[in-house]
């Protein structure tokens, strides 16, 4: 964050940008194929924001300005018959089949002092519950390995904390170590909590009513107090004791009062419906038999790279984690079928319920929500429309230019890579 900053302090200083913190879109206007207005509510004064532009990035978790604005888009699972993929699901589409979101947190671990949290509202609720597809307790160390769908156990802790690697939770997802500083300056590791554990399944977040929205995002906080107070009281440890009373939130880390993470990690988004869809026939090692390497897409406008992996979905569905090749993000995916000045700039791009799988990763959003505004920074230049580049070869030619030569984009794999499976 500290970088990004820098980046934009000149740009601020001299009035050139204008970033407004702490708003969220309630509705867009539009007329015709154009989105002229973004009404935003701040969140600390109450009152309502009306921005304008030529150009509009929906860069929200949930792509939540394509209903607001009207534009043509999908929720959910679409069914074989729809895309012709392998690992779709059968029978009718669902759009409420969506994939679990996390709330994350972070920890630090201080043995010998406690900084157990109090028992959280829900706490007996998740202490007992288990799904039909799942090995154990919701609280609990049995997961299930994403890949071979075997029961996996993994504690927090493989015997000691103060190891540089180690096949346990701590270890899987720690942010810092602090080996790497002088002894004794930092007391702890610490570790983000974003494990099979705190994935919450029971209710998605698209296509239901407010109220339902909001019991969602309610009960996947809980689930994750939940876990923190029982791995602080409940947790059966490898010394025969039980718990980790030293286990402490670190909100410092996180930003926030009580210790979670600001907003919840969501990994599927609304989707718009493009000019050109993403397919695991286009990407996926399985789906492409014997054709090496993913699909080449003469309008890519990057790169990505990660197995296609799908988190258990609320439709009680388990893990779908499965190979694919290294990738090209093609214009075609951000290019709305209807829309003319509406641009996806993240996980809403013009991909499916199983390809949303590998193009969620940070790294592919990122270089999304940066083609996204590359592309309108370039139609506002030549006067023309997204649309008209993406058609236009000589247009899509320049544009292809200006991120490699200028914005310093890949645009596709050495062929050395593109043709390794994706293993991460």
């Amino acid at each position: 964050m500290a970088a990004i900053e820098e980046m934009l302090a000149p740009h601020r200083a001299g009035r050139k940008l204008e970033v407004l913190l702490r708003h969220r879109p309630l509705e867009a206007e539009s007329d015709g194929d154009l989105v002229r207005a973004v009404v935003l509510f701040d969140e600390q004064s109450g009152e309502r924001v009306i921005i304008t532009a030529s150009y509009i990035l929906d860069a929200t978790e949930l792509g939540e300005l394509l209903p607001a604005a009207g534009v043509e888009h999908v929720i959910g699972a679409e069914s074989q018959d729809q895309t012709g993929e392998p690992h779709a699901i059968e029978g009718d589409p669902d759009p409420l089949d969506q994939q679990a979101i996390s709330w994350c947190f972070a920890l630090d671990y201080l043995p010998g002092e406690d900084h157990t949290v109090e028992e959280p509202e829900e706490y007996q609720f998740w202490r007992s519950y288990r799904s039909d597809f799942w090995p154990g307790p919701q609280l609990g160390w049995e997961a299930i390995d994403p890949v071979t769908l075997q029961t996996r156990t993994m504690a927090i802790f493989d015997g000691s904390t103060d190891r540089q690697r180690a096949e346990d939770l701590w270890h899987f997802r720690r942010i810092f170590y602090r080996k790497h500083y002088p002894d004794g300056l930092y007391p702890s590791d610490i570790s983000l909590i974003n494990w099979p554990q705190i994935d919450y399944w029971l209710g998605p977040l698209a296509g239901v009513s407010e109220e339902e929205k909001r019991a969602s995002l309610r009960a996947a906080r809980q689930l994750s107090l939940s876990f923190l107070y029982w791995m602080q009281t409940g947790a059966l440890r490898p010394d025969g004791g039980q718990g980790y009373p030293g286990l402490r939130l670190r909100e410092d880390v996180v930003g926030t009062m009580d210790g979670l993470a600001k907003h919840p990690y969501v990994r599927e988004s609304r989707r718009i419906e493009a000019e050109f869809t993403v397919l695991e026939q286009h990407i996926g090692v399985e789906a492409r038999g014997d054709l090496k390497g993913a699909e080449l897409f003469h309008d890519s406008v990057g790169v990505g790279c990660y197995r296609i992996d799908l988190h258990p979905s609320t439709a009680a569905r388990s893990y779908l984690d499965i190979a694919s090749w290294p990738f090209q993000i093609p214009l075609g995916v951000l290019i709305p079928k209807r829309v003319e000045n509406l641009l996806p700039a993240c996980k809403n791009l013009g991909v499916t319920h199983i390809t949303n799988g590998c193009y969620r990763l940070h790294p592919v959003e990122w270089n999304v929500g940066e083609a996204s505004g590359a592309l309108a920074a370039y139609c506002l230049d030549m006067h023309r429309a997204p649309r008209g580049v993406y058609e236009t070869p000589e247009h899509l030619r320049a544009f292809q230019r200006l991120l490699i030569d200028t914005l310093g984009f890949k645009l596709d794999w050495p062929e050395y890579m593109r043709v390794s499976e994706a293993r991460i």
